[in-house]
């Protein structure tokens, strides 16, 4: 990776140490940032990050780690949208395998507004733009979430606001994104 990463960070693939640090950034957003803590059909890969992200090579786990400690995370899958509870149309537009969906894009609060989040997002971009097979790249955000929304506009192209047509049910704060490749 040549870029820049903040001082007193290190911004690298995920090894095996780290899947438990991995782990506790993901689910202390599930818990703290989203309100609505773990749920397995949305998050079964935060229980077995390994096998997705470490053992499939064409998916991706970076990890930041300051003083020893992963505070942030972001992967890739090869995996678009699903539906449901995703629209139908998202689905057939970002299909499964050429879609690289970027996914667990979470920094701890402490640790945000330091660029981060740009800088793992760059790097998942450079390791999408260099993996055979992959069309464009494709993720969905919590815009309750305190600066998710101007974060992703800054970077991607939004497809669709589901909070503009209800089609998630009511109160669903998702906005979908494309970042060209």
């Amino acid at each position: 990776m040549s870029r820049t990463t903040p001082a007193g960070y290190t911004v690298r693939p995920a090894t095996p140490a780290d899947v438990d640090g991995a782990r506790r950034v993901m689910l202390d957003t599930f818990y703290n940032e989203f309100g609505y803590g773990y749920v397995p059909r949305w998050h079964h890969d935060v229980m077995d990050v390994r096998g997705t992200y470490l053992d499939d090579p064409r998916h991706l786990l970076l990890v930041a780690v300051h003083a020893g400690e992963v505070v942030a995370t972001t992967g890739v899958r090869s995996q678009g949208p699903a539906h449901p509870p995703h629209p139908r149309r998202l689905a057939e537009r970002y299909p499964s395998g050429t879609t690289a969906q970027l996914v667990r894009v979470y920094v701890r609060p402490e640790h945000r507004r330091r660029g981060l989040a740009r800088t793992l997002v760059d790097a998942a971009c450079d390791f999408i733009a260099d993996t055979p097979g992959y069309e464009c790249v494709y993720l969905h955000t919590n815009v309750n979430v305190e600066g998710a929304e101007a974060f992703w506009r800054s970077m991607a192209k939004e497809v669709f606001d589901a909070r503009t047509t209800g089609e998630h049910g009511p109160g669903v704060a998702t906005v979908h994104f494309e970042i060209p490749l």
